[in-house]
Formats: structure tokens, C-alpha cells, sequence
């Protein structure tokens, strides 16, 4: 069994074959989040994880770059998110944080804070973990965490820094706060990600696809798919030299751990 514990098949990607794809990964033991950007994907997410009785889950929040993108900006409304969290299949806020690559260091940074802010606080109210997006922020964000983590220390594993293209350094920060990593199709074609790969824990590791994007060698350049993630446990399995049915075990016991599935 695994679980893709980022995926996207709330977009317009999906559309035309979302079923038939979600049945596929059914039948092959492949659970699916379904995480949200907005409140238009939020609340997409949440309707397609209510049709079936397991296997396909669903994050709410708002993402950095709608906070900030003048073509997409939407400002949070805690109480819409509080009530799309409280569909019983919603497993975590997210994805939620902080990407400054695109930003200018005054204002709209200083909002994607305030915003991520509101939606650690809405997340402790849930007592749901987070999913977290971070670009060139890290130090920005480790700070909030560590500062939410003083006042959310009743939860044994606060969230994951999802799509993780951080330093070893920065990632013992993340575990030490409460919160794993995730990874994605990137490390079967590039190599930045080994080191921490090789250190990291198994414990400390979840696997995903953050389809439709970046789909895993051997289908690079085509619509990235949850069945994919097979390919990115493998990939774990053979930096740390040791056998996939032992990453997919111990990823899919912290999938289910920290989303309470």
C-alpha cells in the first residue's frame, strides 16, 4: 500500500478522467490527500473525498501565492476554511506557508505571514496537522513554527513541509518541531535531494506526487499521476539502499499516523 499524501486531482488537470483515475488507484492500494489552494479548490477537494468511504482524503487552506498573485489574490476568510475543515473527511490545512520567490521583501510578505499565521491558528482550533509550502523562506517560516509549535504541543506530530527542497540543517529543525518531510517525483531526476534523503529517518519521510506537476522519471513532461508515487518510493529506497517495501510500509504507517486514516 501506499499513500500519495500531496496530490492535486482537484484541478481542472483532472476533469475529464478524475474518476476513472481515483478507481485505478483503488484497485491498486493507492490512497490520495487531495489537498486545496483556495476556497474554490478547498471546497473541490472536500466534495470528491465525500464520495467514497476511504481511501481519498482532503486538505483546506490557502496557498502563499493566492495570497499575494494580483490574478488570483484571495484574502482569508477564517470562518469559510473553519467550515470546509470541518468536513470529516478533511485531514489537515493546507497547503499553507510562505514563498518569497516572486515577492518583494515588504508588503506582501509581510502578509503571506499574517495569513499563514491565521491558518496555524485555525489549524490548532481543528487540531488538524498542516501541510506546508515553502520557497526561498526558511528562516521566516522555521520561526513561526517554532513559535506555534510552544502553543500546539498537545499533537505528537504537527505537519509536513511538503515538496521539500530544503537543507539537512533546516529539515532536523522541522523534525525537532514536530513535523516531517515529503518528496516528490524531482529526486528520480535530480540530485540536490540525496543528502537529506540518506539522513532523514524513515520516520521522518512521507511520499507524494503534487500531481499534475512534476511528473517522476520515466514520464517526465507528461500529466503527473497518484500512481506515480510508486516511483518516488522507489527512488528513496535505492539512495538509502534498502528495499521499497520497506519505504512504502513506513511512509504509508506516518501517512496514516498524521492524517488519522
Amino acid at each position: 500500500m501506499l499513500i500519495d499524501t500531496h496530490a492535486h486531482l482537484n484541478f481542472e488537470a483532472f476533469d475529464d478522467d478524475r474518476d476513472h483515475i481515483i478507481k485505478d488507484c483503488l484497485s491498486k492500494n493507492i490512497w490520495v490527500v487531495n489537498v486545496g489552494t483556495n476556497q474554490e479548490t478547498a471546497q473541490k477537494a472536500g466534495r470528491i473525498a465525500q464520495q467514497y468511504n476511504e481511501g481519498i482524503y482532503a486538505a483546506v487552506g490557502l496557498h502563499p501565492y493566492h495570497v499575494v498573485n494580483s490574478d488570483t489574490k484571495e484574502e482569508f476568510d477564517y470562518q469559510i476554511y473553519k467550515e470546509l475543515a470541518e468536513n470529516k473527511k478533511v485531514r489537515a490545512i493546507g497547503e499553507i506557508g510562505l514563498d518569497y520567490t516572486y515577492t518583494d521583501e515588504g508588503e506582501e510578505r509581510k502578509l503571506q505571514k499574517e495569513v499563514l499565521k491565521k491558518q496555524l491558528k485555525l489549524a490548532q482550533e481543528m487540531d488538524l496537522p498542516v501541510i506546508i509550502h515553502c520557497r526561498e523562506a526558511w528562516r521566516d517560516l522555521l520561526q513561526i513554527l517554532g513559535q506555534w509549535s510552544n502553543v500546539s504541543d498537545q499533537m505528537s506530530k504537527l505537519g509536513v513541509a511538503h515538496f521539500y527542497s530544503g537543507t539537512w540543517n533546516q529539515a532536523k529543525k522541522l523534525f525537532k518541531l514536530g513535523f516531517l518531510i515529503s518528496f516528490n517525483g524531482v529526486v528520480t531526476f535530480a540530485r540536490e535531494y540525496d543528502e537529506v534523503i540518506k539522513k532523514a529517518p524513515l520516520e521522518e519521510l512521507m511520499v507524494e506526487t503534487d500531481c499534475p506537476y512534476v511528473a517522476p522519471t520515466p514520464h517526465r513532461g507528461k500529466r503527473n499521476k497518484p500512481q506515480y508515487v510508486k516511483y518516488v518510493a522507489q527512488k528513496i529506497g535505492e539512495i538509502k539502499d534498502i528495499n521499497v517495501e520497506r519505504v512504502e510500509e513506513k511512509t504509508t504507517k506516518n501517512a496514516r499516523e498524521i492524517f488519522n486514516i
